[in-house]
């Protein structure tokens, strides 16, 4: 009786034995065998491990369902696995791959916007990184409804694409990309306002516009404050602002830029050519950042009128024409000869 039991019981042993040895070894051997070089991996939200591990045998990520499906339930891990999209693009462990879900390492397109650069500019590095549509991002520019309760009269939204690092999933569409710009515009911009309050006779669109010809004109931070106060300054006195980089958006938007600006070009005629026109152009001629914002909410008082580079990366600033006609000749006319 105990012989024909042991002849029972040892092949039951050894098919044990040889199903916990396939188990552990499917743990730790790395797979892969998808149709390209990378594969993309939806996890629907909600999704059961079953399914989960069915959607990664499909895509080539696992080579069988059931060591991924053992090792998730005896690690109490399928609450905790992720949705969003996943991509794979070399082998990995079972146990790898539970891990990132459990991580939610979901696949992303990274993408900087710098300040200061415009719409158009902005809307061809999206692009440039794999993101969004041309051609559907610049119908998108002008969705002004969007912003249509802080600046009612906005026609596009130049100056509202707020400068930062963001992500989007591989599947988000044009639309949604500029309406995140926006939306980040927004929430800085009620933050900033909530801790400096718009005065008598500002407005976020003044404020923008602004701030887009100061992020436009210095790069240093700290000179920020005081270009704004120049500008307001000359407004005061009804002096034309004279900033070149409205001229150069003037051009863009006829075609004519070259990379140069000649002493004709300061007479063409546009709303945007603060040489011709006094005050500020009809609206923002870049996306402005943080800083630049917050120097035309509150600048300070100053008795600056005009402002000149020092070639360094700086300015130098002056109270009355004869002192800065002085500092030209100093900084800028021997930088020419």
């Amino acid at each position: 009786m105990l012989r024909k039991l042991l002849l029972l019981l040892v092949p039951f042993l050894i098919l044990v034995l040889f199903t916990i040895g396939w188990f552990r070894s499917e743990l730790v051997t790395p797979y892969y065998s998808g149709a390209a070089d990378e594969t993309f991996v939806e996890i629907p939200r909600g999704s059961a491990t079953n399914g989960i591990a069915g959607l990664l045998a499909d895509a080539g990520v696992l080579r069988s369902r059931l060591p991924f499906m053992i090792y998730v339930r005896w690690r109490d891990l399928g609450r905790r696995l992720q949705a969003g999209e996943y991509r794979f693009a070399s082998a990995a462990t079972p146990i790898q791959i539970a891990e990132r879900l459990v991580q939610g390492d979901v696949f992303y397109y990274s993408v900087t916007i710098p300040e200061g650069l415009t719409a158009e500019e902005t809307i061809d590095l999206i692009a440039r990184a794999g993101l969004g549509k041309r051609d559907e991002m610049e119908r998108a520019l002008h969705r002004t409804e969007w912003i249509r309760d802080l600046v009612p009269q906005a026609s596009t939204l130049e100056g509202y694409l707020f400068p930062d690092t963001y992500r989007f999933a591989r599947k988000t569409t044009s639309e949604q990309i500029i309406h995140a710009l926006v939306e980040q515009f927004r929430q800085k911009i009620t933050q900033l306002t909530s801790e400096h309050p718009l005065g008598p006779g500002r407005s976020i669109s003044r404020v923008v516009t602004m701030a887009s010809l100061i992020e436009k004109e210095v790069f240093s931070r700290d000179e920020r404050v005081e270009v704004a106060s120049v500008f307001e300054n000359r407004m005061d006195k009804g002096m034309p602002l004279a900033c070149d980089p409205t001229v150069i958006y003037a051009l863009k938007l006829a075609g004519k830029y070259d990379g140069n600006i000649r002493k004709v070009d300061l007479r063409m005629e546009s709303p945007y050519n603060t040489y011709v026109h006094t005050g500020l152009p009809p609206g923002p001629i870049a996306n402005p950042g943080l800083d630049s914002l917050r120097a035309a909410i509150d600048p300070p008082k100053t008795d600056y009128l005009f402002f000149v580079s020092r070639n360094d990366g700086t300015h130098q600033f002056s109270k009355d024409f004869r002192t800065h006609q002085n500092a030209v000749d100093r900084f800028q006319k021997r930088v020419k000869r």
